[in-house]
């Protein structure tokens, strides 16, 4: 067959990004919904202990296991790497993960709300994450890949799926169209009202040649979920050439998804002081250097607006961007950073600073208001969220995004789809 299952994977000169199906471990139906769990590093261990809570069911249960061993439990302990691997060879054995007989690909679609979103999941090669066919818009650390790395040997699966993107392809959202008229193998709302629908791809094959269009794809969500793949497989050739599950272990899970319907959330910002000054001082030092208008939206309406809170109001921050200026520069989270967090509140690397808060845009402006309101923080800053567009530029050039600055929503689940090696 073509695309992926019968030719040389590491072969240099193929130019077409390699994509194949997967005989999948999947929830039968009826378990489903009980089954999805969101991603491991979306939640913390208190709330994935609250949200398995009388669900011996949830992925949860395998994506983060200590949650079944007591609090103090080291999250990176080896126990907890075995418990992952019992708990998951426990739902084959009751019977509610069930094996796939063939080889598939499977469409993924996402309702919230009135937007929609539809990927496809399938199986993407190592090799292809190596020469940078899979771009990356993030800087990895180092623990958490060791991480997931550990609990991918320990499982000898890809628990969770890699979230990418590519610039939309006409035949591949054709194809998708045809597919989801065919009747679902999931179908289920969670508990966050958000709807997960998976369909089984009657001609994988068409899907392959399509994807032949899609050189390059790029890492929306689950940087580490990708190096750890990659760094898995690397560690089982070192430990045993001959080991027969390295062939598969090259390939890992993702979900590709077209660009122009994927939906990036802002990021906003709290810093918790004002760096000595009073809010007249600072009110001042931010007009030397942006336009400052008042009874603004909490909301930017547009790019190279920021919106901020301070003592009760809101302000409009602006500026205009130079032609021709640096993909990651133009972002408005470097622009205030560079121009405001860093000169006027002394916050030079929010990667560390604590005195600065990330709040995920799904949070709303109210959250911004109620925590300086309440005195947990002096200023907010609302921010217009990037667009996949310009993730995608960064990634090009081999840049970083600056910390905190996509917030993709919906978020997959985990567990309706598991590919094992």
């Amino acid at each position: 067959m073509r695309g992926g299952w019968t030719i040389n994977p590491r072969h240099p000169k193929g130019k077409a990004m390699q994509i194949r199906p997967f005989a999948a471990l999947r929830p039968v139906p009826a378990s489903a919904a009980r089954v999805a769990a969101p991603p491991y590093d979306v939640v913390d261990a208190a709330e994935a202990r609250a949200l398995a809570e009388g669900n011996p069911l949830s992925f949860l249960h395998v994506s983060r296991a200590e949650i079944d061993l007591p609090p103090q439990t080291d999250p990176y302990s080896p126990v907890v790497y075995a418990r992952a691997a019992e708990n998951l060879r426990a739902l084959e054995r009751n019977g509610t993960l069930i094996r796939e007989a063939v080889p598939a690909l499977y469409v993924y679609r996402q309702c919230m709300g009135t937007h929609e979103q539809r990927g496809v999941v399938a199986c993407l090669h190592t090799a292809d994450y190596e020469r940078n066919r899979i771009r990356k818009h993030e800087k990895t650390r180092q623990d958490k890949e060791d991480d997931r790395v550990r609990h991918t040997l320990a499982l000898r699966a890809n628990s969770g799926p890699v979230f990418l993107m590519y610039r939309d392809t006409p035949i591949l959202d054709r194809l998708v169209t045809d597919i989801e008229r065919q009747a679902p193998l999931h179908d289920f709302v969670a508990p966050d009202g958000i709807v997960h629908t998976v369909w089984r791809a009657g001609d994988a094959e068409a899907l392959v040649r399509a994807f032949d269009a899609v050189p390059l794809t790029y890492i929306a969500d689950g940087h580490h979920r990708a190096a750890a793949a990659a760094r898995a497989a690397a560690e089982l050739r070192k430990r045993d050439a001959a080991d027969p599950g390295i062939a598969e272990a090259e390939w890992f899970m993702a979900v590709l998804f077209p660009a122009g319907q994927l939906r990036i959330l802002p990021y906003n910002r709290l810093v918790r002081d004002l760096n000595g000054m009073t809010p007249a001082a600072f009110l001042d030092a931010v007009r030397e250097r942006f336009r400052v208008g008042e009874h603004a939206s909490p909301a930017p309406e547009r790019a190279c607006r920021v919106s901020m809170f301070l003592e009760g109001r809101w302000y409009g921050l602006s500026w205009e961007l130079p032609p021709g200026t640096d993909p990651v520069r133009a972002l408005d989270v470097s622009h205030l950073q560079e121009n405001l967090l860093d000169p006027v509140l002394g916050i030079r690397d929010p990667r560390t600073d604590k005195r600065i808060e990330f709040v995920g845009g799904i949070r709303g402006t109210h959250e911004l208001e109620r925590r300086v309101s309440e005195g947990r923080s002096a200023v907010a800053f609302s921010m217009y969220p990037v667009v996949p567009e310009q993730v995608m530029a960064v990634s090009d050039a081999s840049q970083i995004m600056p910390p905190k600055s996509t917030w993709f929503e919906p978020k997959l689940r985990s567990g309706l789809l598991v590919h094992t090696f």
